[in-house]
């Protein structure tokens, strides 16, 4: 390792802490820009103007004008779970006026690089500094006086400019491997829903075309049922800590219904409710409030309850229609908008009954063939689910190069070990 001299953040950079401005200051019609606490994220600036200053602050406070560049800071919350919040300002905030909260850092550049700062902020050595510097059983704040006495590495300025550089290159091609990851990922499932959409819209012509409606008639699908509503509906008074799992649309979780981690209801109020009462292998689809979310239900109990925000769908004829393929149907997106448009998705009321429901259109071909479209459907999922774990593992291992590069960065060991000396 080699030995660098460390100099608190005052003696190498110009600290400004933050002005006082008062609410009554801000409006939307003024025209000058603030740094608030709000606009500093963790290595992320975040370029929000809802209120702005009168232009006579300009010249009123001066001295706390940020530039372009400038290292921002916040001093409360300033350590968080993912990082230390502190950022650059961009240059769309160029010559804002800093708020209460947040402290500028504005380096001498004869002695202190301002990306190499930067980059030292976003470090485990930074993050472990503030760490110490709050109290951790009270909001994690950060005072001037502390960060004024901010020991940081202090290698030639010729030295930080090499580190930067390396930093530089470094990151850009982590980033690049990361985006690639993550547009590789998108790219599995935006061809699943292009395929999702093709196949119940691009019929053959022996497709049967008809309505929810038609099939209850037909007598291929039973009547659409929810929960129970108005006074028979159990109550948040009601629940026990198990019994009958009492399933809401938000019980209904990727496909599954979690029927552990859900209320409960006594079996003896269930037995005495008049419906709702789902069984192994139905269809259950969200219909109020959260419209078109879908599941086949999977219990060894008799039957599990519905509130009014689930309706189930039960198979009576199993040689004309596949309860997979109706979930499958459920799930694409034409079907999911006529549904909403029904639901006026969008409103806080979204809703749709189930004599809406029954109007929905539905189409179908041979159980051959929906075997078929399901096979391969569920094919491509687990395809899927394959390559989301191969892709997340990729991208926190090039996270944690990030943090290992940056360690050996701040250490010395990055250039030293391309033979330069500090």
């Amino acid at each position: 390792m080699i030995e660098w001299q460390y100099k608190a953040l005052e003696t190498v950079a110009h600290i400004v802490n933050g002005f006082s401005f008062k609410s009554g200051d801000f409006a939307a019609d003024n025209n000058i820009k603030s740094v608030k606490i709000t606009n500093v994220g963790v290595q992320d600036f975040i370029e929000q103007t809802d209120s702005l200053l009168p232009s006579a602050f300009m010249e009123k406070y001066a001295s706390y004008q940020v530039s372009s560049g400038d290292i921002v800071i916040a001093l409360t919350r300033t350590l968080i779970s993912s990082g230390l919040k502190v950022a650059l300002v961009p240059h769309s905030f160029d010559k804002a006026l800093l708020n209460q909260r947040v402290a500028a850092i504005k380096t001498n550049p004869e002695l202190l690089d301002r990306k190499f700062l930067y980059y030292f902020f976003t470090s485990q050595m930074a993050y472990d500094f503030v760490k110490s510097s709050v109290n951790e059983l009270m909001q994690p704040n950060l005072s001037i006086k502390d960060l004024k006495s901010f020991s940081i590495p202090c290698p030639t300025i010729e030295e930080q400019k090499r580190i930067v550089t390396i930093l530089d290159q470094a990151f850009a091609d982590i980033e690049k491997a990361c985006t690639t990851a993550e547009t590789n990922l998108k790219s599995a499932r935006e061809l699943f829903d292009s395929y999702l959409q093709q196949v119940f819209s691009e019929r053959g012509e022996d497709w049967i075309v008809t309505t929810i409606d038609d099939l209850v008639e037909e007598k291929i699908l039973d009547k659409p049922i929810d929960g129970n509503h108005g006074e028979m509906h159990p109550k948040k008074a009601d629940f026990v800590d198990s019994g009958i799992p009492f399933i809401m649309a938000s019980d209904i979780k990727d496909g599954s219904v979690d029927t552990t981690n859900c209320s409960f209801i006594s079996k003896q109020q269930a037995d005495s409710l008049r419906k709702g009462f789902a069984k192994n292998d139905d269809v259950l689809l969200s219909h109020k409030a959260t419209i078109g979310k879908t599941a086949i239900l999977q219990t060894d109990l008799e039957y599990v309850m519905l509130t009014p925000q689930v309706t189930y769908y039960r198979i009576l004829n199993s040689e004309i229609l596949s309860n997979q393929y109706v979930y499958w149907y459920f799930n694409n997106p034409t079907f999911l908008n006529e549904m909403k448009e029904y639901a006026g998705a969008g409103s806080t009321r979204a809703y749709i009954g189930i004599t809406k429901q029954r109007k929905l259109k539905f189409s179908y071909p041979s159980l051959t063939k929906q075997r078929e479209i399901v096979s391969k459907l569920n094919f491509m999922v687990t395809e899927i689910e394959k390559l989301e774990p191969v892709y997340r593992k990729k991208i926190s291992a090039l996270n944690e190069l990030k943090k290992s590069i940056l360690q050996k960065a701040f250490t010395g060991e990055l250039t030293m070990s391309k033979g330069i000396a500090a």
